[in-house]
């Protein structure tokens, strides 16, 4: 007798149940893990944080939603409002690709599309690191879904909110680009899409677009910046096959968890007679098919060209919204009746890339100082630091603390920590910080911080270059949660005192 296991079993019966419970798991998880371990954001978060405190209609990073929203969660709840965010984004992006494979392939196989996602790391590892890439997840699965039914099941009344999807992807990323010129191709190539035009509902779609984009384009032309050096870089930049080689072998191994639940779900190698549990649908029509291949195929093949003509992958290392619809290709490849073979040890491989990764982060906080004395960015005491150099600054000047400059990291987890919240100065190029003028600097005073190189703290030279009047203070050390074998952090400091500062109490 064969005996299928439980989530098999939930499979068949409740498949909703199934989706949910992943993916509400995956979200608790990447949310309350960071928010009680992690003493520093993870990865660009601080510089998005500082960006988005400006409420900029652009900056050098690209369009201004994601640190839009992301400064707005952390002012109502902090750090854990922007995890909470992220992980909102996930499951968003998640249910988009469920409801699209539920209306090509029916809920059991958009399920298993959805479980196999768990096996692609750019969903799990690097959301935390909220930022446009996680923002525009959501936004190009939920695009992809109301452009299948206003095509594929002519429900007209889903070209609106496409374009409000299109209009804030591309307000999130210029990645969104890519999405909109297949979608325009495949609107060319398709007769059934071509169709859909001869109503008015997609030519005011497009007005839509681009109404919600006017502020940012106006935004664009008067800086001078932003896509048209991308556009001007791309026109004068060589074939770089090594650029494209790279984008092409980092999305291959952010897939590797994929890889891996196929190959053990599929049973290879197994015995002729072996037996498997079979997850039946309708068969799914040639045009769904052909949808759910070329817009999971397509957006890569785009991205690598683009990255061979630029030379470089910058503007598309986040690669999760290229991703978005990997898992549903694999089971729109697999048949009308999927098998899985195994299913315990599939099982049990799934709960493992569910849960390893977060539980290693942090197990990597706690022990690896103790073990492997290395540094780790989300380990460092950033609310620490920026209270000194808040309370320093506002004690000797009376005056709250406006500007941290220096050492980029180092500033953007000062100005995170303080609580005044002060602007971060950009060094080394000074048109990325429009916000903070000579003349504001001089008027509100500012803080200079770097990480320490020698034991006296002698600033670097482009700081003293900037600053010529700068004289170091007393160099601070500051003490991680988890300090284990690791080195103190040394950071030297200066501070530019405002010109019409008030008496210090």
């Amino acid at each position: 007798m064969h005996y299928v296991s439980l989530i098999v079993e939930f499979l068949r019966g409740r498949p909703a149940l199934v989706f949910w419970t992943a993916a509400l798991t995956q979200a608790a998880l990447w949310v309350f893990l960071p928010a009680l371990f992690y003493s520093a954001p993870p990865g660009d978060v601080p510089d998005v944080l500082a960006i988005g405190h400006e409420f900029r209609l652009g900056s050098h990073l690209g369009p201004p939603l994601a640190f839009w929203l992301a400064e707005l969660s952390f002012k109502i709840a902090g750090a854990f409002g922007v995890y909470l965010l992220a992980q909102v984004c996930v499951v968003i992006a998640l249910w988009a690709v469920y409801a699209l494979g539920r209306a090509i392939v029916g809920t059991r196989h958009a399920v298993l599309a959805v479980l196999l996602m768990t096996g692609v790391a750019l969903f799990s590892v690097p959301t935390p690191d909220f930022g446009p890439s996680v923002l525009a997840m959501p936004l190009w699965a939920l695009a992809l879904l109301h452009y299948w039914r206003a095509v594929g099941e002519g429900s007209r009344g889903n070209w609106f909110m496409l374009a409000i999807e299109l209009g804030l992807l591309l307000l999130t990323s210029y990645a969104g680009l890519i999405l909109l010129v297949l979608l325009v191709a495949f609107s060319i190539i398709n007769e059934r899409a071509r169709s859909a035009f001869k109503f008015a509902e997609p030519w005011i779609a497009i007005l839509f677009v681009l109404f919600v984009l006017a502020p940012h384009l106006v935004w664009l032309h008067t800086s001078g910046g932003g896509i048209d050096t991308a556009l001007g870089y791309l026109a004068a930049g060589g074939f770089a096959a090594s650029a494209g080689a790279r984008l092409l072998l980092s999305f291959v191994l952010a897939h590797f968890g994929l890889v891996l639940l196929v190959a053990l779900a599929s049973g290879w190698p197994r015995q002729r007679r072996e037996r498997a549990p079979t997850i039946e649908r309708k068969p799914a029509d040639m045009f769904g098919r052909i949808y759910i291949y070329f817009f999971a195929l397509m957006p890569l093949a785009l991205a690598v060209l683009v990255a061979l003509l630029m030379g470089r992958i910058a503007p598309l290392q986040k690669l999760a919204p290229l991703a978005v619809l990997s898992g549903l290709a694999i089971i729109v490849a697999a048949g009308d009746q999927v098998r899985i073979y195994r299913e315990n040890i599939a099982s049990f491989a799934w709960v493992g890339l569910l849960i390893s990764p977060p539980v290693l982060v942090v197990l990597a906080i706690l022990f690896l100082p103790w073990t492997y004395p290395t540094e780790l960015r989300i380990a460092q005491p950033a609310n620490d630091m920026g209270r000194f150099f808040a309370e320093n600054f506002q004690r000797r000047t009376g005056q709250p603390l406006a500007f941290v400059a220096g050492d980029p990291r180092v500033a953007s987890l000062v100005a995170l920590g303080a609580p005044s919240r002060p602007s971060l100065i950009l060094e080394g190029a000074p048109e990325r910080s429009p916000w903070a003028t000579p003349d504001e600097i001089r008027d509100k005073g500012a803080i200079l911080v770097w990480p320490m190189t020698d034991i006296a703290g002698t600033p670097p030279a482009d700081l003293k270059a900037r600053f010529p009047d700068l004289v170091p203070e007393v160099p601070r050390v500051f003490a991680r949660g988890v300090q284990g074998f690791l080195p103190l952090i040394r950071i030297g400091w200066a501070m530019i005192r405002p010109q019409t500062s008030p008496p210090a109490n």
